[in-house]
């Protein structure tokens, strides 16, 4: 036990804990949720969903195993080993609010060269009919800096298939996506939020998001995704 430990605390990536922190919903291996409760404790409402994008993304990149520091890093490969995604959801409410869901986690990764958290497609409000809620961002992180998996295009297709390509808002319509938080650092113990993927189903746009001062983000439409049909896609990089 002490050998496992002192292990832990050389490589600066904290043990497993024997049960998810707060704000973590991680069911048993071999099992799946439902649903996932919300809101966050002690985060929101927000007025925007830029402000719950701005709330989110230190908020999940700072979960234990959230980050693996770059490829390049000498102790990537074992921080990549014990990485984890964490995925939540932002939904709007009838009172003209941005909530955080609670984060979803998983147990078990059975593929070595994938990262998954396993999203429920319905929020549990219990403040609000489970019809009223819209829901906007599918959120996750990404252990470093890497693009949109097939997996994320497809779930983001799946859960716009089940919710709608947008959601309706008092500052206009807003389009579901699914937004993989990054960090450009080399310490995992201290990420720093330095961006985000986000793939919006609606309209096809893969954009790369990158941090700036003051809490603003600078835009880029890296590709075009054209479903060719029910189960291909073609991406055009800009």
């Amino acid at each position: 036990m002490w050998r496992s430990l002192v292990f832990c605390m050389t490589w600066g990536l904290g043990c497993a804990a024997s049960s998810p922190p707060p704000g973590v919903v991680q069911p048993p291996p071999g099992e799946r949720l439902e649903r996932i409760a919300g809101p966050l404790p002690g985060h929101g409402p927000y007025p925007t969903y830029s402000d719950a994008l701005l709330a989110a993304c230190p908020l999940i990149l700072k979960q234990p195993q959230a980050t693996a520091g770059r490829p390049g890093d000498q102790e990537f490969p074992l921080r990549w080993r014990l990485s984890k995604e964490y995925c939540a959801w932002v939904y709007y409410t009838p009172d003209q609010q941005f909530e955080l869901s609670m984060l979803a986690a998983s147990a078990v990764q059975d593929d070595p060269g994938k990262r998954s958290c396993a999203l429920p497609a319905v929020v549990e409000d219990p403040r609000h009919p489970p019809e009223s809620l819209g829901y906007v961002f599918i959120l996750h992180n990404h252990p470093f800096e890497n693009e949109l998996s097939d997996f994320d295009i497809r779930f983001a297709v799946a859960m716009a298939d089940v919710h709608g390509l947008t959601v309706n808002t008092r500052a206009g319509p807003v389009p579901l996506s699914i937004i993989a938080f990054f960090s450009k650092g080399h310490d995992p113990t201290q990420p720093t939020c330095d961006g985000f993927f986000q793939y919006v189903p609606g309209t096809g746009q893969i954009i790369r998001w990158t941090a700036r001062e003051k809490g603003r983000w600078q835009r880029r439409q890296i590709a075009t995704l054209t479903w060719l049909d029910d189960t291909n896609y073609r991406i055009q990089r800009q």
